[in-house]
């Protein structure tokens, strides 16, 4: 019983570092993308509509993937947006663009990713608006005359954000956004502080420290089972970070994870078809590998 007391109180400490370190980016986060989903969201979609009117051609690329990350929605709420958007006559490379983009960050998740260092921020927010970029123009040479997407099976889903007081609609989008961040959010500390208490720091800086591409790699495959929410990956990246792991290794990991989530997976599927679903998984692979590999190469 002593050594289980113990390693309760060495845990709890580990704990409680991480979460004094990390709270405070959790509960701004979720107020400004509450905020943002709230008072903000249709002047985002209506800038692409109205970029769309003024016919700027490949630079509405750039400016879909921006608009991307700007969007406070999750893939399920994007679709429709974005079938709407082709309805009304938009483009599949801008719209590719801007979902690619909207998949990998949102207002809440630049906030989280502010515990991480402003290094590793601005490594975060740069690479997937490449990421989002490349899709659209990749879409636009490969698929110039073919349509790529197929919304037509795709139900839009519920909106909960109706109440006629616009304070009482925000209040109400906090308490959905820390219902559905919370348990990851404390769940992502936990393993924190059970890797820093059971996995020698060593073994980290050998499997994703340095230049090694093999370190990328293996970050890259450990996003696809370990990322379940964004906040939740945070404090353990933080803390492998700390640890060794490369800030490339940790560039790759944040490109693969939201892009192969199973809950974003199973809304591109519905509207990509099997032979371009497995487009998309190749690209996402070889563009946070490649990616890794390069800002571990300059930084």
């Amino acid at each position: 019983m002593e050594i289980l007391r113990r390693e309760f109180i060495y845990i709890w400490y580990y704990f409680s570092i991480q979460f004094e370190q990390i709270f405070v980016y959790w509960i701004i986060g979720m107020m400004i993308g509450s905020a943002v989903s709230v008072f903000a969201k249709d002047h985002l979609h209506h800038a692409l509509i109205y970029l769309q009117k003024k016919r700027i051609g490949i630079l509405g690329i750039f400016a879909a993937s921006f608009l991307g990350i700007a969007s406070p929605l999750c893939m399920y709420g994007t679709i429709p947006i974005a079938a709407s958007f082709s309805k009304g006559g938009m483009r599949d490379d801008w719209l590719a663009s801007f979902m690619m983009a909207s998949i990998l960050l949102n207002p809440q998740l630049i906030i989280y990713s502010a515990a991480l260092g402003n290094k590793v921020l601005i490594v975060r927010i740069i690479s997937c608006l490449l990421c989002g970029i490349t899709a659209g123009l990749l879409i636009h040479f490969l698929y110039k005359d073919q349509s790529f997407f197929n919304f037509s099976s795709f139900e839009k889903p519920i909106n909960k954000d109706t109440d006629s007081n616009m304070f009482v609609r925000y209040l109400k989008n906090v308490g959905r956004n820390i219902q559905a961040t919370g348990p990851y959010f404390f769940l992502g500390i936990l393993l924190s502080a059970l890797f820093q208490r059971y996995v020698p720091a060593e073994m980290m800086t050998m499997l994703f420290g340095g230049n090694e591409a093999l370190g990328v790699l293996m970050a890259a495959t450990i996003g696809v089972p370990l990322y379940a929410c964004g906040g939740g990956t945070i404090p353990l990246l933080q803390q492998w970070l700390w640890e060794g792991m490369s800030i490339g290794s940790a560039a790759s990991f944040m490109l693969t994870g939201p892009s192969t989530k199973i809950t974003n997976l199973g809304a591109l599927k519905i509207v990509l078809g099997v032979r371009h679903f497995c487009l998309y998984l190749g690209y996402v692979i070889i563009f946070s590998f490649l990616t890794g590999i390069f800002i571990n190469f300059i930084l």
